[in-house]
C-alpha cells in the first residue's frame, strides 16, 4: 500500500494498520515528478494509495490517464481517501519493466515480511527501489535505542520525510521507548530562529538525529545560544546522511558548559538504514589541541558487517578504499532481485580511510574525480573549507567545464557577510513557500560585487593554498547567505549550479566595458587577484601569467573570472593566458569584444606605409597587405632542385633532403669521402629522416674549400663573449673529473628583430651558404647568414609570429604560421609570397612536412589540423579536433604511417596522414602544449599536469613520468644508433653507455630537464636550472669535444646550458639578456635561439 501524506498525526495510525495487516508500505513525495512515482507504482505493483484530501485532485491529474484509480473509501473526519489502483500497461513501460514488475510482485507476495519500500535518491543514475525486511530494520532500531539510552521522558524530533529512511528510525526509535514524537511543518524547518524556538523553548526536544546541512541553517550564534547552549535540553545530537562536521566545528558550536551528547552515524538505503555509529567523547569537544579533525564513522550497528576493500576487490586493514556493508540479517531486496544470498556485502559507493582502526569517510565515489591527474576528494575539500575561521558552511562541486567551484556560507556578524545589498543584479532562487525568515530564497554573488567580499576571497584563498596542493583549491569561489536543502535535508547541488549558471548569465548581459584603459585596469585586478599578489603590486604589459608565479589551475580560474565579470565568454581566452603576455590578454579581450587589432610595439616606429621600420638595418620593404596576396610564381632553383639540402629545426630534428644528382656528385666528391671511404647518402625518403644532427653530416658541407670559406665567422668584436664553465646547480649533474673536457659557450652575433622572439629558429643547409629563419612578435620573418648573422631578408607579416618555421620539400619554400590566421609560403629565396592559406584562428602551430608526399601539416587555434599542399596551392584535407586549440606541431610517423597532433582540449589524435581519417584518440583532462615526438615504437608527450607519457603506436599508455610542474616543453629523442651509416659501421659502440635503445629528453616547469628510458619511462639523470624550461631540448652529437653526445637546453631565466647526455653533467652555461621560450637549434659548432629582448643570438660552443 503506498502512503501519499504530509507529515500529519494521523498518518502514523494508518502506517501502524498497514504494518499490522501485515503488508509494506511504500511512500510517495507529492512533490515529486509524477512518471518518478508512476514508476514506482508499476514497479511494486501497488493495490491501495492512501493519501490526504487535499491531494486528492492533484492525484487524479497526474495519473488519471495513467491508471485505473477506484474511490474505495473516504474517511472525512480523517481527511483520508483511500483509492484502489489497478495498473493499465502504459506504452511508455518497457516489457524489462513489466516482467521486473511481476518478479517483485511474487516476491512482496511470497517472500519474508517487507517493513516498507523505498527508492535511492537517483543522483548517480536511475533510482533504485529497495525493499527492507523487517529483520533488516529492526536490529537498528533495538541498538540504537540502547546506544542512545532512550526513555519514556525522552522527545525526537520527526526531522525527515517519509521517504528518506532515517524517518523510520525517527518515528519508531520514539513509539518503541513510548517517548513524543515532535511533528513540525515543513515550512517551519525553513526558518531557523522559529524552528529553534519551537524545538528547545516550546517542546524541549532531547533527540535530534539531523543532516549536517539542517543544523548548519541554524546559524552559530543559534547554535551556541540555543541549540548547544549550557542549559540546552538537547541531550543528543546525532548526525547522519552526510559528512559529519569536523571537531573543531562542532567544538565552535557548543557553548561553554553544555552537555549535548554527538553521534555520528552512517548508512546507506541500500542496506536500510544505519551501519554504524560513533559517539564523540566529551574529552575530544571539550580538547584545546584537536589533533584529529576527522570524526570517524564509528563501529557496526547490531548484526551488521563492514569490510574495506581496494580497486581490486582485496580487503585492506590499512588505507584507502571502496566500503562495503552487509550482514546476515542486514539484507535488503534491490530492484528485480527475488532473493539474496543472506551475508551479501553491498558496495556503497562511498570511499574511506583506514586508519589506526578507525574507517574515516573521504567521500562518495562519484565526488571522488581527478583534476590535473590528480585525485581529489570533494567532500574531504569540503570539511576543510568548513574548517576555516569565517566559514559557516560550504558546498563543492565541479562545473561541466571540470572547474571546482565552492559556494560558502559566511558567519554571521563577521566583516564580510553578505548582505541584501550585496545582491543588487542576482535573481533568487524561491521555493513555493515564503515568509520573512525563509531562508530558501538564495543568492550567489561573485566577489566583484563588494570590495569586503574579494578580500575575504583573498584571504580565503592564502589559507586554502597553506593546506592544499593547487589541483584543490577552487577555480570559483561564490558567497550565498545560506545552502538550499533537498526534501531530505542534505545541499541541492543541482540547485546550486542552476542558480550559478543564471548568474552568469545576468552578468554577461550587462555592459561591458568599452574603454580600453578601463579593460586593462580590470584586467590587472583579476590578474592579481589569481595569482594572489598584493594590489600595489604592478603587472608589466610583457608579464607572462605562468612566469609570474601562476599554474595551469590558476589560469582557468583567471579565464572564468574574466568571462563572468565582463561578460566575454571567448574561445581562445585560456590559451592566450597560459602562452601570451599581459598585453596580449587585454588585446584578445578587446578584439574579441570590438574586433580591434592588436596594437603595434612602441618599439619600432610606423613609417608612411604602415609597415613596421626598423632603425638599425635595411630591409626588404613590403607592405602588409601584399603579403597576403598570392600573387608570385611558384620558383624552384635549378641549384637547389639539384643538390642536396639539410633542415635543422628544434628538439633535434635533422632532415636530410639528399637528392644528389651530377652537379652535386661533382662538387662535392671530396666531401664525400669521410675516414677514407665514401659515405652513402640515400634519396629523400622516411628513411632520410635523422633523429639528431650528426657532426659527419655537417663536415660533408663544412669539408669543401668553397664552403669553408664562406663558412669562416665573422664576429663583431663587441658581441663575442666567452664564459667560464660553473658546476651544475642540481642534483643528477655529476661531479667535475678530470678526464671530461669542460666547455665554454660566446655570442658569434645577435639581430635585432624588434620585438619579443619566442620562435624557435630552423635553418636550412645548403651548398653555398646556411640560413636561419626566425620570427618575431614584431611581425618580422628574417632570413639570417648563420655564418655572419647578415640579413639576407626580411618580411613584414600580417601579425604576431609565434609560429617556428619549416622548409617545404623542394627546398624553395619557407612556411610560417601567423597570427593573422594566415599560413605563409614564401620564397627562401627572397621573401616574396607564393601562397597563403587562410586558416579560422590564430596560428601557433609550427608546420610538419611529409618526407613522401611532400605535404606540410599544421595545426590552427580554430581547432583544425590542415594538410596542404603548397605545389598545389590547396588544402588536401582538414580533421576537426572536438574542440580545443591546436598549439602544438604535429609528428609524421613512417612506419606505422601515423600522423600525430595534440590539442589544448586534451587530446591526442593519430590520424592517416594521407587522408586525414582518425584512427585513434588519445583523451586527458588537462590541455596539451607539448609537441609529440615518435620512436620505432612509441610516441612520447607532455602534459601541463606535470607527466611525460609514453604511449604505443596503437593508442596505449605504455608508462607515464610524473616531474613536480607542468610541462610545455616538447620531448626531444635520441638513440645509440643517431650518427650516420659510415660513423656507425666504424665507431665502435661504448659498453659503458647507461643510454637506452631510445632516451627521452624534456623540460619541466619545476626548473628541471629530465633524460628517461624511453622503452620503460624510468629516470636515467635530471638536472636542475635556475628558472623554468619551457623550451625543448636538442640532443646532438658530442664526438667534436669528445663526448658521446650532448644537450642544449634553455632556461626562462635567460640562461643556455650544455649538458653531457649520457650523465647530465653541466659542460657550460650562458646568461643572455633576456626570457627565453625559444628552443636551441645546433648545427656544427654554432647554437641559435630566440630571446624576449628582441634579439636572436648565434653561439659558438668551444673547447677551454
Amino acid at each position: 500500500m503506498s502512503c501519499s501524506l504530509v507529515h500529519i498525526i494521523k498518518m502514523f495510525s494508518s502506517l501502524n494498520s498497514i504494518l499490522q495487516f501485515p503488508a509494506a508500505y511504500v511512500p510517495l513525495d507529492p512533490a515529486s515528478p509524477p512518471l518518478c512515482n508512476l514508476r514506482m507504482i508499476n514497479k511494486c505493483r501497488l493495490n491501495y494509495c492512501l493519501l490526504q484530501n487535499e491531494l486528492l485532485n492533484q492525484f487524479q491529474s497526474a495519473f488519471s490517464n495513467l491508471l485505473s484509480l477506484e474511490i474505495c473509501v473516504t474517511l472525512s473526519s480523517h481527511r483520508l481517501t483511500l483509492i484502489k489502483i489497478q495498473s493499465e500497461q502504459d506504452t511508455n513501460i518497457k516489457m524489462s519493466d513489466q516482467r521486473s514488475s511481476s518478479a517483485m510482485t511474487k516476491d512482496i507476495q511470497q517472500s519474508e515480511p517487507l517493513a516498507y519500500v523505498l527508492h535511492t535518491s537517483g543522483t548517480t543514475g536511475l533510482p533504485k527501489i529497495v525493499k527492507v525486511p523487517h529483520r533488516c530494520i529492526v536490529p537498528n532500531i533495538t541498538h540504537l535505542r540502547s546506544v542512545f539510552k532512550m526513555t519514556a521522558e525522552d522527545v525526537v524530533l520527526l526531522s525527515s520525510p517519509l521517504t528518506f529512511d532515517p524517518s523510520v528510525v525517527e518515528v519508531f526509535l520514539a513509539l518503541s521507548s513510548g517517548a513524543c514524537l515532535l511533528i513540525v511543518p515543513s515550512a517551519v524547518k525553513k526558518m531557523p530562529r522559529r524552528l529553534a524556538n519551537v524545538l528547545f523553548k516550546r517542546n524541549k526536544t532531547t533527540v535530534l538525529q539531523a543532516t549536517p546541512t539542517l543544523v548548519r541553517r541554524f546559524g552559530r550564534r543559534i547554535l551556541q545560544e540555543e541549540v548547544l547552549s549550557a542549559n540546552s535540553p538537547l541531550r543528543l545530537l546525532a548526525f547522519g546522511g552526510e559528512p559529519c562536521p569536523s571537531l573543531s566545528l562542532l567544538k565552535s558550536w557548543r557553548q561553554e558548559g553544555n552537555g549535548t551528547h554527538i553521534c555520528n552515524l552512517y548508512g546507506t538505503t541500500e542496506v536500510s538504514c544505519w551501519a554504524s555509529c560513533y559517539k564523540v567523547p566529551d574529552k575530544h569537544l571539550c580538547s584545546e589541541d584537536i589533533t584529529d579533525q576527522f570524526v570517524p564513522l564509528g563501529e557496526p550497528m547490531l548484526d551488521t558487517v563492514m569490510e574495506v576493500r581496494d580497486e581490486t576487490g582485496r580487503l585492506i586493514a590499512e588505507g584507502e578504499g571502496q566500503l562495503f556493508i552487509g550482514g546476515q540479517e542486514r539484507v535488503c531486496l534491490l530492484d528485480d532481485e527475488e532473493t539474496v544470498v543472506e551475508g551479501t556485502m553491498r558496495a556503497t559507493g562511498d570511499w574511506v580511510q583506514v586508519r589506526d582502526s578507525q574507517l574515516y569517510f573521504l567521500g562518495r565515489k562519484d565526488r571522488l574525480i581527478k583534476r590535473f591527474g590528480q585525485r581529489v576528494h570533494l567532500d574531504a575539500l569540503q570539511q576543510i573549507i568548513e574548517n576555516l575561521p569565517r566559514v559557516e558552511a560550504c558546498a563543492v562541486s565541479l562545473s561541466e567545464g571540470d572547474r571546482l567551484l565552492a559556494f560558502i556560507v559566511l558567519t554571521s556578524g563577521q566583516p564580510g557577510t553578505l548582505s541584501s545589498s550585496e545582491f543588487p543584479h542576482q535573481k533568487p532562487f524561491q521555493h513555493s513557500t515564503q515568509s520573512s525568515e525563509d531562508l530558501s530564497t538564495v543568492h550567489v554573488s561573485r566577489n566583484s560585487t563588494s570590495p569586503s567580499l574579494r578580500v575575504t576571497e583573498g584571504e580565503i584563498r592564502q589559507r586554502l593554498s597553506q593546506l592544499l596542493a593547487s589541483h584543490s583549491i577552487p577555480d570559483m569561489i561564490f558567497f550565498i547567505p545560506a545552502l538550499p536543502l533537498t526534501s531530505h535535508g542534505k545541499i541541492a547541488i543541482d540547485e546550486l549550479m542552476r542558480m550559478c549558471d543564471a548568474q552568469k548569465q545576468d552578468i554577461n548581459t550587462q555592459t561591458v566595458w568599452k574603454d580600453f584603459e578601463s579593460v586593462r585596469l580590470k584586467l590587472q585586478t583579476l590578474w592579481k587577484e589569481c595569482l594572489g599578489l598584493p594590489n600595489d603590486v604592478a603587472v608589466e604589459e610583457d608579464a607572462h601569467f605562468m612566469l609570474s608565479g601562476g599554474d595551469s589551475l590558476q589560469a582557468l580560474r583567471l579565464c572564468d573570472e574574466i568571462t563572468v565579470a565582463m561578460g566575454t565568454p571567448s574561445v581562445g581566452l585560456l590559451e592566450v593566458i597560459l602562452d601570451g603576455s599581459f598585453s596580449d590578454v587585454v588585446s584578445h579581450v578587446m578584439t574579441e569584444t570590438h574586433n580591434n587589432a592588436i596594437q603595434p610595439s612602441k618599439k619600432r616606429m610606423l613609417d608612411d606605409s604602415g609597415s613596421l621600420v626598423s632603425p638599425k638595418r635595411q630591409q626588404k620593404e613590403m607592405s602588409t597587405g601584399n603579403a597576403t596576396e598570392s600573387t608570385v610564381g611558384f620558383v624552384v632553383p635549378s641549384v637547389r632542385r639539384t643538390m642536396g639540402f639539410v633542415v635543422v629545426r628544434r628538439a633535434g630534428e635533422v632532415i636530410d633532403w639528399g637528392c644528389f644528382g651530377k652537379m652535386q656528385e661533382k662538387n662535392f666528391s671530396d666531401a664525400l669521402e669521410t675516414n677514407g671511404s665514401k659515405l652513402t647518402v640515400t634519396s629523400t625518403s622516411e628513411d632520410s629522416l635523422i633523429s639528431n644532427p650528426s657532426h659527419e653530416l655537417h663536415n660533408i658541407y663544412q669539408e669543401n674549400p668553397a664552403i669553408k670559406k664562406l663558412t669562416e665567422p665573422h664576429v663583431p668584436q663587441e658581441v663575442t663573449e666567452t664564459l667560464p664553465v660553473s658546476k651544475s646547480p642540481g642534483e643528477g649533474s655529476g661531479e667535475d673529473r678530470s678526464d671530461v673536457l669542460l666547455l665554454g659557450l660566446r655570442v658569434l652575433w645577435s639581430s635585432d628583430t624588434g620585438r619579443c622572439v619566442d620562435a624557435s629558429p630552423v635553418l636550412l643547409v645548403g651548398p653555398d651558404r646556411t640560413t636561419v629563419f626566425i620570427g618575431s612578435h614584431s611581425h618580422r620573418l628574417q632570413a639570417l647568414d648563420l655564418t655572419s648573422g647578415e640579413v639576407i631578408w626580411e618580411r613584414i607579416l600580417g601579425d604576431r609570429l609565434e609560429s617556428s618555421a619549416a622548409i617545404s620539400k623542394c627546398g624553395s619554400l619557407v612556411a610560417v604560421g601567423c597570427y593573422d590566421r594566415q599560413i605563409y609560403f614564401l620564397d627562401v629565396s627572397c621573401g616574396d609570397t607564393v601562397w597563403t592559406f587562410k586558416t579560422g584562428d590564430v596560428v601557433k602551430s609550427s608546420p610538419t612536412v611529409d618526407p613522401k608526399t611532400g605535404l606540410m601539416f599544421t595545426g590552427s587555434h580554430d581547432g583544425f589540423v590542415y594538410a596542404l599542399d603548397p605545389l598545389a596551392k590547396t588544402c588536401i584535407w582538414q580533421h576537426y579536433c572536438g574542440g580545443g586549440a591546436v598549439f602544438s606541431s604535429p609528428c609524421i610517423h613512417s612506419s606505422p604511417r601515423q600522423l600525430y597532433c595534440s590539442t589544448l582540449g586534451g587530446n591526442l589524435h593519430c590520424l592517416d596522414p594521407d587522408s586525414g581519417k582518425l584512427l585513434w584518440t588519445y583523451p586527458s583532462s588537462v590541455p596539451f602544449f607539448s609537441s609529440p615526438r615518435c620512436s620505432d615504437s612509441s610516441v612520447f608527450i607532455g602534459s601541463v599536469n606535470g607527466q611525460i607519457i609514453g604511449i604505443s603506436h596503437t593508442g596505449d599508455t605504455l608508462w607515464e613520468f610524473s616531474t613536480n610542474g607542468p610541462i610545455f616543453s616538447s620531448p626531444c629523442i635520441s638513440s645509440l644508433t643517431f650518427w650516420t651509416n659510415q660513423q656507425v659501421s666504424t665507431t665502435p659502440i661504448r659498453s659503458t653507455s647507461t643510454l637506452s635503445n631510445h632516451t627521452v629528453t624534456c623540460g619541466s616547469h619545476d626548473g628541471h630537464v629530465y633524460c628517461i628510458n624511453g622503452d620503460n619511462g624510468s629516470l636515467l639523470w635530471q638536472f636542475q636550472t635556475t628558472g623554468k624550461v619551457f623550451s625543448t631540448p636538442f640532443v646532438f652529437d658530442g664526438d667534436p669535444w669528445g663526448l658521446r653526445t650532448l644537450v642544449a637546453l634553455c632556461s626562462t631565466d635567460g640562461k643556455v646550458w650544455i649538458l653531457d647526455g649520457e650523465t647530465g653533467t653541466l659542460k657550460a652555461t650562458l646568461s643572455l639578456p633576456g626570457e627565453l621560450f625559444s628552443s636551441p637549434v645546433v648545427w656544427g659548432h654554432k647554437i641559435v635561439v630566440g630571446c624576449r629582448n628582441d634579439y636572436v643570438y648565434c653561439l659558438e660552443l668551444t673547447k677551454q
